[in-house]
């Protein structure tokens, strides 16, 4: 099942998600010779190349292919592939969050054809009723991160509002825990995750304490301001997710070159990040 093999991977690798959120500003200038989209692939590609053997996992922002248009949208795709075609595991980003039939067609979208990944992001803002249309794909080993507790800086606007004497990311917290109860496979963790920003390392030991069988996407790493001492916070019992960063890693060569060793870079900045979490976990 998909969190069994997320665990894998982050046991052998690091815990390191390297986020594709490629736009054609990060590309160096030996790629921009190419239609746009078909550099951003080849981009992707050298990324993957240089990092599947450190890297836990990759997410990809659909949002940076789709205004692209169409050519982005193949970029997209053939990076899925890529990523899974060599036994690495692949998050979709999309932050869907519709109900019923809608939401049933998105989890087509994203578990089967051209744009199969083996997770995606939901935002359960309507209930349960945002999440169960995925159900059947959990059943056939696909996987989600619900949002719990985002990492931008206005997110406690509706997520820390007092509901019950708690901030109301705890009471969704709570539900996305007790929804993935049907769903835990052998690594002890749940089919249904979670995504909590490392920007907010202290609110998290009351997330963990409702979500004691769910592996977590932080988000919020380098360019938002996390650290691996923030981190810490979160793998205190052992490591519990995965760790997001996207301009961080892809963007390393940026002022270093613009030739085709800008992988190199990515791969460096991937190791750099590890090692950060990793101390402070000695």
């Amino acid at each position: 099942m998909i969190m069994e093999r997320l665990c894998k991977e982050v046991h052998d690798k690091s815990p390191v998600c390297v986020g594709l959120d490629t736009v054609p500003g990060y590309l160096p200038e030996c790629l921009r010779g190419l239609p746009t989209a078909e550099a951003v692939f080849e981009f992707n590609r050298a990324i993957v190349d240089a990092t599947r053997d450190i890297a836990g996992c990759y997410k990809l922002q659909i949002a940076c292919y789709e205004a692209m248009g169409l050519a982005g949208l193949n970029a997209f795709a053939r990076t899925l592939a890529y990523v899974r075609e060599g036994g690495s595991v692949a998050i979709t980003d999309a932050k869907r969050g519709d109900i019923s039939s809608t939401a049933k067609q998105y989890a087509v979208a994203h578990f089967t054809g051209e744009f199969e990944s083996d997770l995606l992001t939901v935002n359960a803002y309507m209930g349960e009723d945002a999440v169960s249309p995925y159900y059947d794909f959990l059943r056939q080993g696909k996987g989600l991160f619900v949002l719990v507790k985002t990492s931008n800086p206005k997110s406690g606007e509706f997520q820390d509002l007092c509901v019950d004497g708690r901030p109301l990311y705890e009471t969704v917290a709570r539900h996305v825990s007790d929804w993935g109860r049907d769903f835990i496979d052998a690594s002890g963790f749940s089919a249904i995750g979670a995504v909590t920003g490392c920007t907010y390392p202290h609110e998290f030991a009351g997330i963990r304490a409702s979500m004691p069988h769910t592996f977590f996407l932080i988000p919020g790493y380098g360019a938002q301001g996390g650290t691996g001492r923030d981190i810490a916070e979160f793998f205190r019992d052992g490591i519990c997710g995965v760790v997001n960063s996207s301009r961080g890693i892809i963007c390393a060569h940026r002022g270093h070159t613009e030739g085709a060793d800008f992988a190199e870079y990515a791969r460096k900045a991937t190791i750099a990040m590890n090692g950060d979490i990793m101390q402070w976990l000695r």
